[in-house]
């Protein structure tokens, strides 16, 4: 497989890292994007520490801002090159306590659609005009909870997987394809925050039917494989990743 030129949002920690870390690892020119300058650049260093230097180079931004993805679509089209791979992780589940007023819950839900829907719609429309053509690969980062709640950020994540049919639609006749990857629970990310006790981790590990969480290295393994030139006949789809948590769906 030639170099390409693959962009991460979220790139910084978690399943973004890993993802930017597969990609580097096969020969692809990575960019990660994040609001965190520390986070993004001490991700990139140690990446290409082991891949090479300048196998990964970064731009901060909130992706929930016009503006911001504006600048971000700038830096990385910069020379003038196409995006061969985009793939949307940037988001979580950041709708605070509620005290059980209508302007605390709406604020919890609006919250979490500007995490994870603006900041995939965003980008990846910004980017779209530069995507190659044939061959691009869109891979959105959905999640089980757009099966089963909780309700505004399992909401905002089945609202990625429409997002994902419909654009698939829209640009499936020139040659690019457009898939949602939905993990179940993964270890060693941020997501859970201090909510990952040892006994939180025990519950939601006990859902699996193979005893055992998710990975980011796995969840990166199969962004990996449905941007892949063996990938062109999959599209429109969600690939769940959860260990059987949910029972095929």
């Amino acid at each position: 497989m030639s170099q390409r030129r693959v962009v991460v949002s979220g790139g910084g920690t978690g399943i973004g890292r890993a993802a930017a870390e597969v990609f580097a690892a096969g020969g692809d020119r990575v960019v990660i994007i994040g609001r965190r300058e520390e986070v993004l650049r001490k991700a990139a260093d140690e990446i290409n520490a082991v891949h090479g230097e300048s196998s990964v180079t970064w731009t901060t931004a909130d992706l929930s801002e016009p503006e911001q993805v504006r600048a971000a679509v700038g830096f990385i089209t910069a020379d003038g090159g196409t995006v061969d791979v985009l793939v949307t992780n940037a988001g979580g589940n950041v709708a605070s306590g509620n005290d059980g007023t209508l302007e605390a819950i709406a604020d919890g839900y609006l919250a979490n659609f500007a995490a994870n829907v603006l900041t995939s719609v965003l980008l990846t429309e910004g980017l779209l005009p530069h995507i190659t053509r044939p061959g691009g690969r869109i891979i959105h980062l959905s999640s089980i909870a757009a099966l089963r709640g909780p309700g505004s950020y399992g909401g905002s994540k089945a609202a990625v997987n429409t997002y994902t049919f419909e654009l698939a639609q829209r640009v499936g006749k020139d040659g690019i394809t457009v898939n949602a990857v939905s993990p179940g629970f993964v270890a060693d990310t941020e997501f859970f925050g201090d909510r990952a006790t040892p006994e939180f981790v025990a519950s939601r590990v006990a859902q699996s039917l193979t005893g055992k969480p998710g990975l980011p290295s796995e969840i990166a393994a199969a962004i990996h494989h449905v941007a892949s030139p063996e990938a062109a006949y999959t599209t429109a789809q969600i690939l769940h990743i959860n260990g059987g948590a949910a029972l095929g769906r």
